[in-house]
């Protein structure tokens, strides 16, 4: 038997927020549901949202679940969460915060935080009109075939949840655990996620070093450092402008002239991200740091 905390069981027995939220007519107010995972695999969930559109705030949150123990709880964790939250706020919450929220869940039960996390995500897109196929998650490689699971969704999972382990992908997002042939993929990922972590981590440790560092002349070229630290810099100004209308954006890496950014929110799933890339970001950083700069999104 799971070993499950006592929030986990209280809100199985006494789940709170447990069904749908019916259709409104009223002005600014509107009910829009997310849904993922399938009965076939084990476990499905709806999310629904009452909001306030004026505010962009989640007035009310429901859900309709088809799981274990787990699943429930997650899903009633989160609608607590997310209650009164903007969208953007909301857009925010990880699957960490709801298992902690629970007080902890079993490793093998965590995706059923995830689902919480993806469902919300999926409910919040869907108001704004992003499709779930347009998400980035779903597109790039297909690592797990039994389960649909792409390379960059695993990814995520391992950044997000400092995954060391297929097993530990597994008990996240199933992933490798259908005919466990992609588990070696999965291995692999983890080293190549770990190894760009530890390169960003020096890179960081530098600019700590080099934060009062200032635009040099013209007429002298660019240290390494300098131009990270100019890039980081660029990057802050642009953010405002990216949150108001509910993305962001992370420098990932310099490699010469290409900066690698992480497109997050509303910004790495709208179709129109590329003009958000290159119209935006890419313009900017050419006129305030190198015109040679070419921006790319992981």
């Amino acid at each position: 038997m799971w070993d499950y905390t006592e929030k986990v069981l209280d809100l199985f027995y006494n789940p709170k927020n447990q069904g749908a939220i019916e259709e409104t007519n009223e002005p600014g107010i509107a009910v829009v549901f997310g849904e993922v995972g399938s009965i076939a695999c084990g476990d499905a969930l709806r999310l629904h949202l009452k909001i306030d559109q004026p505010q962009d705030t989640i007035l009310d949150a429901r859900f309709q679940t088809f799981g274990c123990t787990s699943a429930i709880a997650s899903s009633s964790a989160l609608t607590e969460l997310v209650k009164g939250l903007t969208l953007d706020q909301a857009l925010k919450v990880t699957n960490r915060e709801i298992a902690d929220f629970l007080g902890g869940l079993p490793e093998a039960k965590m995706h059923c935080s995830v689902m919480g996390q993806e469902a919300l995500e999926a409910a919040i897109y869907k108001y704004r009109g992003i499709e779930p196929e347009a998400h980035p998650e779903d597109e790039g490689t297909l690592i797990c075939s039994c389960f649909g699971i792409s390379e960059p969704r695993i990814r995520r999972a391992i950044v997000e949840n400092n995954l060391t382990t297929a097993e530990q992908v597994t008990s996240y997002i199933k992933a490798g655990g259908g005919c466990g042939s992609c588990l070696y993929p999965i291995d692999d990922l983890i080293a190549e996620v770990f190894k760009e972590k530890a390169n960003i981590t020096k890179v960081a440790t530098e600019i700590a070093f080099a934060k009062e560092t200032k635009n040099p002349s013209p007429t002298q070229p660019l240290t390494p450092i300098q131009k990270i630290s100019l890039i980081q810099k660029v990057l802050e100004e642009v953010r405002p402008l990216l949150i108001a209308d509910g993305g962001d954006v992370e420098l990932y890496d310099v490699e010469g002239d290409i900066v690698k950014v992480l497109l997050k929110g509303a910004c790495g799933s709208c179709p129109s991200s590329t003009s958000t890339l290159k119209g935006l970001i890419e313009t900017t950083l050419k006129e305030k740091v190198l015109p040679s700069l070419v921006v790319q999104a992981l």
